[in-house]
């Protein structure tokens, strides 16, 4: 796995991505510096505003609503600080959702884990256009009348962005129903301040599935789920290494505590951690030489005393009598932990 690559990738796409998000509120009146009214040839359904341009810009339908959740939800965090830090927190929250979303569907992808078969963000044949958008209709995507109309005048009219990030926040939506915590429907302003390409070329799709090998994603040549725990604490290098390097004395803001704090477990700290806590136990009440046999962190008990043998069988006893799912524990690793062990047992 070539760390150097990921966590460039990552260093830069998280400023890629709030760069374009910031310019993306910035047309309709939304910076740093405040909010700006709509003009007043706006009407209840489409809205303008000025961008320093000869003509204002324009927004209408669905976008005039999610505009206004947008507005709303900047406000809400004011309330709570002040107007920077609640539009910068916006900002960076919708610019790591799509992150997060991205990084997903490509190890899904290039894994064959996506229920249609069909790649998301590039193609099997290694051609810029990726498969989704040359075949968008064979991936079990469900559209509306007018979305299937959307979809051919895209297509007719080259518009392979536009006809991408129309078809990218389907297949989020879609994978809602499979893995909700991570594709909540997407409908609201975090809809609105999508901007990703996969034409550019100095784009996030683009440098995505060319800067990091596909191999490091693959599991059948070499890769490993890992990967997502890394690209995720590259993410924050720059919040952290700020935040640390203040001085001694500063106070951390709330909203800073995640990237100071927050870090990637490796693999092998993990697997020592589960084979050494939760493994052990159930080892001890249930002996099976296969089960232990991948335990390449497993510490053997040192001998003991007698006396002390004997307490060691009395508790061994009550581990024999507990069933898997009566085990509990506070940890995050716990339900990596049950899937590997219950795979073992059945």
């Amino acid at each position: 796995m070539n760390k150097t690559a990921i966590k460039n990738f990552s260093i830069w796409a998280r400023n890629k991505l709030i760069d374009d998000i910031r310019y993306r509120a910035g047309l309709l009146g939304i910076s740093d510096e405040g909010i700006k009214a709509a003009l007043a040839q706006s009407t209840k359904d489409t809205e303008f505003y000025d961008i320093g341009t000869g003509s204002p810009y324009s927004i209408s339908g669905e976008a005039v609503s999610q505009r206004r959740k947008l507005v709303e939800a900047i406000r809400e965090e004011d309330r709570k600080s002040d107007y920077p830090t609640a539009y910068k927190y916006i900002v960076e929250e919708v610019a790591y959702t799509w992150f997060n979303r991205l990084i997903a569907i490509r190890f899904m992808e290039v894994n064959d884990y996506l229920p249609s078969h069909i790649r998301v963000l590039s193609s099997d044949s290694g051609k810029l256009e990726p498969d989704l958008v040359t075949t968008p209709f064979d991936a079990e995507l469900f559209f509306s009348a007018d979305e299937e109309q959307m979809v051919i005048r895209f297509k007719r009219d080259n518009q392979i962005d536009e006809l991408f990030r129309l078809l990218f926040i389907k297949q989020c939506n879609n994978l809602n129903e499979i893995l909700p915590g991570l594709f909540e429907k997407t409908n609201d302003y975090t809809k609105l301040l999508l901007s990703v390409s996969v034409i550019d070329q100095d784009g996030v799709v683009y440098r995505l599935t060319h800067d990091i090998d596909e191999d490091d994603f693959n599991i059948e040549k070499g890769g490993q789920v890992e990967i997502i725990g890394w690209l995720y604490q590259y993410w924050n290098t720059e919040p952290k290494d700020a935040v640390f390097g203040r001085p001694s004395g500063q106070k951390i803001k709330k909203e800073e505590i995640p990237a100071a704090t927050q870090l990637f477990t490796p693999d092998w700290i993990v697997r020592y951690m589960v084979e050494n806590s939760l493994d052990r136990l159930w080892a001890e009440g249930h002996p099976n030489d296969e089960l232990k046999a991948n335990w390449n962190y497993y510490l053997e008990d040192a001998e003991q005393e007698p006396t002390v043998q004997a307490q060691l069988a009395e508790i061994r006893k009550e581990y024999a009598a507990l069933n898997l799912e009566d085990i509990k524990c506070i940890d995050i690793t716990v339900p990596r932990l049950i899937q590997r062990i219950g795979a073992k047992m059945v």
